[in-house]
């Protein structure tokens, strides 16, 4: 507990430097995290461009070689077509073994011949006939049987699309262990259009992917796509044969946009991709850099927030160096002005520090000074307006109330009232008693109400029994204290001005703690008055009453000052129903007394 204290009066004695301090540390790492995070984007997107520019000549290098390939695929397909010897073998019918043997032997000089153009490449070379007949220049390339080729899917988009040059992917199976990409062309006679066989150039995919590898990385990746999304080819060995339909529609857009590249997200990964597609091929060619990967290599995040953390810490340093400098001083003098203020207010504080808190410890007692003189003034002031006060409401018993009541005492006596008279004489010395001692002091609750029914008792001797008064009294609030006269200058305006128009009625007094409060209310059903804006003040005349000559306004203002604004003086009234009086005041009492639920109601 003492810790918490101890830091908490260190926190309260330095706020203003851990402020400045606080504000200039958050301005300098804020400033260096925007420029190194401005700095890494820069590099990050000049890299990326150049990157990608490159990555371009470098797809166009692939596209040439793909090309080369393709071209020597047509030129040993050009000249299967125009062989004839191949046309007659794959043509001939019902041949004796004689003749199979040589045309075999025919077929195979011409093929041995032709092969060489893509031998080059690792490419097989079949040349399969409709009469049965199966020429394959590498089996173990591809160790497949007439019967399984003639009715493969790939003979058969052949036969559909006999005037192009089609490149199918196919994946590994039983009789061929790796995925291939197979060039195919239908053999037609030419005057006919008469199909007669078809010419197959099978390479596999891993020789097929040394086109392209030599510009590939772990973080660069080069896919081959076909119409139908499938990956044909990669240099991501897990990836060939999957679908990407999403993959297909960006490197659509990339070509359709005619843009070098775009960001896209795809396998869960941010890339940089870039498209170009093949139409020997019917392929997309795409490329997609990873970001992350390849601007993890180039640029050193960690070397560069480092040596950004190395510059904010030494600049932190002088900042505290220079801001405890610049506060010590300012620090000093508000501790002075606090103890000032908690214990002796006549203490100037020592001008001491630098220049700006000299100058702010010359003004301060200078203030001080002035202030103390001024205070003087209105504490003299104050005492003397209240001393004057108190003697004007100490003298404020009406002279016309004194006369008519002891009038009324004289005719009781010649009437030969006197034990009326001498109950009135009594009422009228406790009543003045009361009034005239010193008006400063706070009563009971009890005291009050007898001065109330003394009160009472003389105007209704005065006046008759027209007006009933009925005091209610909580009894824990016999010994609550309140100023005097607070409750008699509403009896008396409810006696004079509450029944006019009517000459019979009622008062009420009722007494009361509630939420805290000692509520007083006086209510009669007298005649009631039309009440606008503030219930206290403006709306109620201000009447000398006959008694104490204390106004209801000076009653409202005198609670206000004594306890605060949260307390005073409420009047709700309602023309021909009467008025309610609602005084609220704090509880006060000198002594505690027993409470209980009972009420205590007396009529007079």
């Amino acid at each position: 507990m003492k810790m918490k204290k101890k830091a908490f009066l260190i926190l309260r004695n330095n706020s203003l430097f851990i402020k400045m301090f606080l504000i200039m540390v958050i301005s300098i790492v804020a400033v260096s995290l925007l420029i190194t995070f401005s700095s890494i984007r820069m590099s990050s997107n000049l890299f990326m461009d150049t990157f990608s520019i490159s990555n371009t000549k470098a797809l166009e290098q692939i596209e040439t070689r793909f090309e080369d390939y393709s071209f020597a695929i047509v030129n040993a397909m050009n000249e299967v077509q125009n062989n004839g010897t191949i046309k007659k073998v794959l043509t001939q019918q019902n041949e004796s073994a004689i003749e199979t043997s040589k045309s075999y032997h025919d077929i195979s000089r011409q093929i041995e011949r032709i092969y060489p153009t893509v031998e080059a490449y690792d490419a097989n070379m079949i040349v399969l006939g409709r009469n049965e007949r199966l020429y394959n220049m590498n089996y173990s390339n591809w160790p497949v049987s007439w019967e399984v080729l003639r009715n493969h899917p790939i003979t058969e988009a052949t036969f559909n699309e006999p005037n192009r040059l089609l490149y199918q992917f196919m994946p590994s199976t039983s009789f061929n262990d790796k995925p291939m990409l197979v060039a195919t062309k239908a053999l037609m006679e030419r005057s006919t259009g008469e199909i007669y066989g078809v010419l197959y150039f099978p390479i596999r995919e891993e020789d097929w992917k040394e086109l392209y590898e030599g510009y590939t990385s772990t973080e660069n990746k080069v896919l081959l796509v076909d119409r139908t999304g499938k990956i044909v080819s990669s240099n991501q060995e897990e990836m060939i044969g999957q679908e990407t339909p999403e993959l297909l529609s960006l490197a659509k857009e990339v070509e359709n946009e005619e843009v070098e590249f775009k960001d896209v997200q795809v396998f869960d990964t941010d890339y940089l991709l870039m498209s170009q597609y093949l139409p020997t091929y019917d392929l997309y060619l795409v490329n997609l850099v990873d970001k992350d990967a390849v601007l993890e290599n180039l640029i050193n995040t960690k070397e560069i927030l480092l040596i950004s953390l190395g510059i904010v810490l030494l600049a932190v340093i002088v900042v505290f160096i220079i801001s405890r400098r610049m506060t010590n001083s300012i620090s000093r003098l508000v501790k002075q002005i606090s103890t000032i203020a908690k214990y002796d207010f006549n203490k100037p504080v020592a001008e001491t520090g630098g220049y700006e808190a000299k100058k702010i410890a010359n003004a301060f007692n200078y203030m001080l000074n002035e202030l103390q003189e001024y205070v003087d003034l209105v504490v003299q002031a104050e005492q003397k307006q209240r001393s004057a006060e108190l003697m004007a409401l100490q003298h404020q018993i009406n002279p016309h109330f004194l006369y008519n009541t002891l009038a009324s005492i004289k005719f009781m006596v010649q009437q030969g009232k006197q034990e009326k008279a001498t109950d009135m004489i009594h009422a009228l010395i406790s009543l003045l008693q009361n009034a005239l001692s010193n008006v400063d002091q706070t009563i009971t609750v009890e005291q009050e109400i007898t001065d109330l029914k003394n009160y009472v008792l003389i105007n209704q001797a005065r006046y008759g029994n027209g007006i009933k008064v009925n005091f209610f009294i909580s009894p824990d609030c016999l010994d609550c204290q309140l100023p005097k006269l607070i409750l008699q200058p509403f009896i008396e305006n409810a006696f004079f001005h509450a029944f006019n128009e009517k000459k019979e009625g009622f008062v009420q007094i009722l007494v009361s703690q509630k939420h805290g409060n000692l509520v007083c209310e006086i209510v009669d059903n007298g005649d009631g008055m039309e009440i606008k804006g503030d219930h206290t003040k403006e709306d109620i005349k201000e009447k000398r009453h006959l008694f104490s000559g204390i106004g209801i306004r000076n009653v409202h203002e005198r609670i206000q000052m004594i306890y605060g604004e949260e307390y005073g003086v409420e009047i709700t009234s309602n023309k021909g129903e009467g008025t309610k009086v609602k005084v609220e005041l704090p509880i006060q009492k000198l002594d505690p007394a027993p409470k209980s639920n009972e009420i205590t109601s007396i009529q007079e």
